[in-house]
């Protein structure tokens, strides 16, 4: 079993037991998004000593918990897991890091990034509305499905950009995201 050097930043028991399944690993739990100051200061001094991945469900109550931290820990790491995979059923019930399967986590943390502060803007807005992103008709399935390809979570139109640019994802690597997603709709009349 892969051991992970960092300690994954994770909401509860539930998650640590189904990482524990995946991967050998530490985990501190947020205990959900009220984090105390006790627990946001053990995680910086984590981050210090081994670094951390930040490891939440993707959801509402993760992304909070996922900015709390990464304001307290800039240099953290992400991990992001597909809202499909953190489904027990696939139609709806609780969504989080506890439902996914042993694969899926290492999926996950197979693919982990850090934030680049100042980081040049690689992809434009321009291109993101082009890419059919961001203020059309499908837009948010599309990010929700690139999100999954280039696994850096789902995000709204407005944030998108902003993830790109922190994670430093490259033009070759967005097009070749973009090149897996359904035609535009647009485009399919385009002959």
């Amino acid at each position: 079993m892969k051991k992970i050097k960092e300690v994954l930043v994770v909401e509860g028991k539930d998650d640590t037991k189904a990482i524990n399944r995946a991967v050998n690993a530490d985990t501190i739990e947020t205990r959900g998004s009220a984090i105390d100051d006790d627990t946001l200061a053990l995680i910086e001094k984590l981050a210090d000593q081994r670094g951390i991945i930040i490891f939440t469900d993707p959801d509402f109550s993760g992304e909070k918990i996922r900015k709390i931290v990464a304001e307290a820990v800039p240099n953290a790491k992400h991990a992001f897991l597909p809202k499909k995979e953190g489904r027990p059923d696939k139609a709806g019930g609780s969504l989080g890091v506890e439902h996914a399967t042993p694969e899926a986590i290492r999926a996950a943390l197979a693919h982990v990034y850090t934030e680049t502060e100042a980081a040049p803007e690689l992809i434009s807005h321009a291109d993101l509305v082009t890419a059919g992103l961001i203020g059309g008709a499908g837009a948010k399935q599309r990010r929700e499905q690139l999100g999954e390809l280039l696994q850096i979570g789902y995000v709204n139109g407005k944030q998108l950009e902003k993830r790109l640019r922190m994670f430093g994802i490259q033009p070759a690597e967005f097009g070749a995201a973009l090149a897996k997603l359904p035609p535009l709709k647009e485009d399919l009349h385009a002959e």
